[in-house]
């Protein structure tokens, strides 16, 4: 077992990382420098001695290709800076705490996609956003990008006197679409982040942006991996339109994380005979021919002979038979070649192949009775219409305008994760939460367990308006609502059938609905990362951080999760009895991980955590459950004490 280690709540530092795994690869250079913020000296890369070390692969500054705005470099290096935040529980908002598996997120979706990828990296397996679409009227997110001309950003309107989070982007804004790449450029880097290697985005966008996200997502994601953009109809045509033209489309641009992704929708049933000739094995026909000419396949040009009656079915010089004269002669000894006449429901002119329905199931696995995603939607997926009407009918009046339409997010997760049961679908620009209705209800339909995980900043509404006399005072209010709702209702009607079951039947099991609402915030903890003329020489000795006073012990273990690897919708249960009784113990998946953040832990709570079983792999405690070093070590040895050689011991760590 190892000493105490010491965990930090900021998140990791991307930069950092990928210059450790480049000075690993080429150790020679390797260079020092000192960080302006913090007076220390890091190790760096020498990019002129990296140069020499590639040769001619460098490009140094030849011209190439690529697509670049003014604000790129910083919106990169927006994605890469680490915070010091974290997601705090939200019970009192949330629905089934103890057992659901889905979250949803209030705050920016740049911090929470940052707090996400330490646990949740490589285990989304679709992500669906609907960002703001940028037409001038609607809002973007107000990253720093590090705008150098002070004139561009009192004229621009990108801060306004309160200092809120989003501001309007009008037309006139020199940097209109700048502004709107630099937002969404570095989530599209952390997104790629969250998904499986089997994985994909789904992003809906309108004119105005889609040529520069689809720039973007090339950029991000390699144009290998650029899937389509389909296009789903919005509305009817309207009349009064400039130049005459209706914009009726929008589009859903669509990335892979690799070549491993595929899609797959329900296809149509095929038809399989059942005969008494062959019973138990249905049967499939398909054609026989091929469109090649007889000179094009002199082998597959014959005359096919049925062996029952001699008639002879002589092969069309343009259009031969599909295989050769030896494959029909095994073929037929294998009863797979049917015969006209042979089956008086059959209407056909020429031989035709069999398919046993076994062989279909065995060649096609998991992908059996489905067929791949079309870039032409079904006419059933609704209009933006349709999409207010859900909404409406949950509420009883117009709470959110054109929200998307259930049965569109449905029909793309379904077509995403069709061969997978507990499949995580992300949405960070989550709206009115159309995206946890549409997983709740396939869910429903399908039985499978998909989570979800939501992410919206809390946009305050418009204190004048209906909305906001109704109570809801921010969109996260309307969608963790709505989500409530939606999940009665969708319970409701299981429920309903159920009660109309035969005895005989099997009940429909009720998805889950519950959500855990988690507030991005500050870390709980002061800022560690201060410069050498901000801290103390106590801090300097003592390396002390103080717990904000307004944080719960719950707050504390949400930031050390990611640390050990354990989701936000893991299992957590408070111990109780013996020795546990009147302390705050929490128990994570299971006793994999204890953690008390008590003041002064009393040693027999020490020997109660250290003779758990099973024994945990992890035991968490604060900075001022350990308040001296005679009490770390006390601790240390307790749990070394307890330690045996087949389920080893115990790792200890400090927060």
């Amino acid at each position: 077992m190892s000493d105490i280690e010491k965990i930090h709540g900021i998140t990791p530092d991307l930069t950092r990382e990928n210059v450790d795994r480049l000075l690993a690869l080429f150790p020679d250079v390797a260079t020092e420098t000192t960080d302006p913020k913090t007076g220390r000296t890091e190790r760096a890369v020498d990019f002129d001695a990296l140069r020499e070390r590639l040769g001619d692969v460098a490009e140094g500054n030849r011209e190439r290709y690529q697509f670049t705005w003014p604000g790129k470099r910083e919106a990169k290096r927006l994605a890469r800076e680490p915070i010091a935040k974290t997601l705090r529980p939200v019970k009192e908002r949330s629905k089934d705490w103890d057992t659901t598996r889905n979250l949803y997120i209030e705050g920016d979706n740049l911090d929470a996609l940052k707090l996400l990828r330490e646990n949740y990296a490589g285990k989304v397996k679709l992500i669906y956003i609907d960002p703001p679409y940028n037409t001038g009227h609607d809002f973007i997110y107000k990253d720093n990008f590090g705008k150098t001309v002070a004139a561009d950003k009192s004229e621009s309107g990108d801060y306004d006197d309160e200092g809120g989070q989003l501001v309007a982007n009008p037309g006139s804004n020199g940097r209109f679409h700048s502004d709107w790449c630099s937002m969404i450029y570095p989530r599209l880097l952390l997104a790629r982040d969250l998904l499986t290697q089997d994985g994909a985005i789904f992003i809906s966008i309108d004119d105005n942006e889609r040529c520069n996200l689809e720039k973007i997502g090339i950029s991000v994601f390699g144009s290998e991996n650029y899937i389509t953009t389909i296009p789903w109809r919005k509305r009817t045509a309207k009349s009064d339109v400039p130049f005459g033209v209706s914009q009726d489309f929008e589009w859903i641009v669509c990335f892979a994380k690799s070549s491993r992704f595929t899609a797959r929708v329900t296809g149509a049933e095929r038809k399989y005979y059942e005969t008494p000739d062959f019973p138990d094995r249905p049967w499939r026909i398909h054609d026989l021919t091929k469109q090649t000419t007889a000179s094009e396949r002199p082998n597959s040009f014959f005359t096919i002979i049925n062996p029952k009656n001699g008639k002879e079915y002589p092969a069309n010089p343009n259009r031969t038979w599909a295989v050769t004269k030896e494959t029909i002669v095994k073929y037929t000894a294998e009863d797979r070649i049917v015969f006209p006449g042979d089956y008086d429901f059959l209407n056909i002119s020429k031989p035709a192949l069999r398919y046993w329905k076994a062989d279909d199931q065995k060649k096609a696995g998991d992908a059996f009775g489905t067929m791949p995603l079309s870039t032409k939607l079904p006419d059933n997926i609704g209009m933006s219409l349709d999409g207010t009407k859900e909404i409406t009918e949950l509420f009883g009046n117009k709470i959110f305008s054109f929200p998307k339409p259930v049965e569109l997010i449905k029909y793309l997760v379904e077509a995403a994760t069709k061969n997978q049961d507990d499949a995580i679908i992300l949405d960070f620009f989550s709206g009115s939460a159309t995206t946890a209705q549409a997983v709740m209800q396939l869910n429903s339909e399908d039985r499978k367990a998909r989570r979800f995980i939501l992410a919206q900043l809390p946009e305050k509404t418009d204190t004048e308006s209906e909305i906001y006399g109704t109570g809801f005072h921010d969109i996260c209010e309307i969608a963790e609502e709505r989500i409530r709702r939606a999940g009665e209702k969708i319970k409701s009607e299981i429920e309903s059938k159920n009660a109309q079951l035969t005895l005989d039947g099997t009940p429909r099991k009720v998805p889950d609905i519950g959500f855990r609402v988690l507030r991005v915030d500050d870390s709980n903890y002061e800022d560690r990362r201060k410069t050498v003329g901000v801290y103390s020489q106590g801090d300097l000795d003592l390396d002390v951080s103080i717990t904000k006073s307004d944080r719960s012990d719950l707050d504390l273990l949400f930031e050390a999760l990611p640390k050990f690897q354990l989701p936000y919708d893991v299992k957590i249960d408070t111990l109780s009895g013996g020795e546990f009784d009147e302390h705050t113990v929490y128990s994570v998946n299971d006793g994999q991980l204890l953690a008390c953040f008590e003041p002064d832990i009393p040693e027999s709570l020490v020997r109660a955590l250290a003779a758990f079983r099973p024994r945990p792999s992890y035991v968490l405690v604060s900075e001022r459950s350990l308040p001296d070093s005679a009490a770390c070590t006390n601790f240390t040895e307790i749990f070394k004490q307890s330690a045996d050689s087949k389920t080893g011991g115990t790792q200890i760590r400090i927060i």
